[in-house]
């Protein structure tokens, strides 16, 4: 398959493909179907971000689920966090007595995750775990649960496979990052 020019692979030190992201979206499918026989879990999509990751891990779970989206913004226009997020989109759905799975495309200082986990908390969820597709540990500030992890990645500025640059390359179907300075 050929791309434009602007979804070369980058230069940077992560490059995950998209096989090996569609393999370990199947794996994620495969443990939370395991996990959670019996249940019907409730999956929250963290947008923008993490839309695509949801989709393909909502078609590997192979039991009835319910979906949900939120929004958030920590990051504006920079490439880093401001650490102070703030909550754009709320939830249409309760979650009383439900086994809600939170679907985030990265988790990286940990802040944001650590907020939602709070507030989507306090509406008294039976079960609350996360799915993540990528993690930073060495960008932790505060330690997070992941119980459904995709890849650890290094500390790099990633895009692709719903990750944005600059609004932009989300639809590319892998990540790839940008070379480092």
């Amino acid at each position: 398959m050929s791309y434009p020019p602007a979804w070369e692979i980058g230069e940077g030190e992560v490059q995950l493909s998209e096989i090996q992201i569609a393999e370990r979206i199947k794996e994620l499918g495969v443990a939370i179907t395991r996990d959670y026989a019996g249940r019907k879990p409730h999956l929250i999509c963290v947008l923008n971000g993490a839309f695509l990751f949801m989709a393909d891990l909502c078609r590997q779970i192979h039991l009835p689920i319910t979906v949900d989206f939120l929004a958030v913004s920590s990051y504006g226009m920079d490439t880093k966090t401001s650490g102070e997020v703030k909550l754009v989109k709320d939830l249409s759905l309760p979650l009383h007595d439900r086994d809600v799975i939170l679907v985030e495309d990265i988790v990286d200082t940990g802040l944001t995750m650590t907020y939602l986990l709070h507030y989507l908390s306090g509406r008294n969820p039976a079960t609350l775990e996360v799915a993540a597709l990528l993690s930073k540990p060495s960008r932790r500030k505060v330690e997070v649960p992941v119980k459904y992890l995709g890849f650890t990645i290094p500390d790099a500025y990633v895009y692709g496979y719903g990750l944005d640059r600059e609004y932009f390359d989300r639809n590319i179907p892998f990540i790839s990052s940008v070379k480092s300075h």
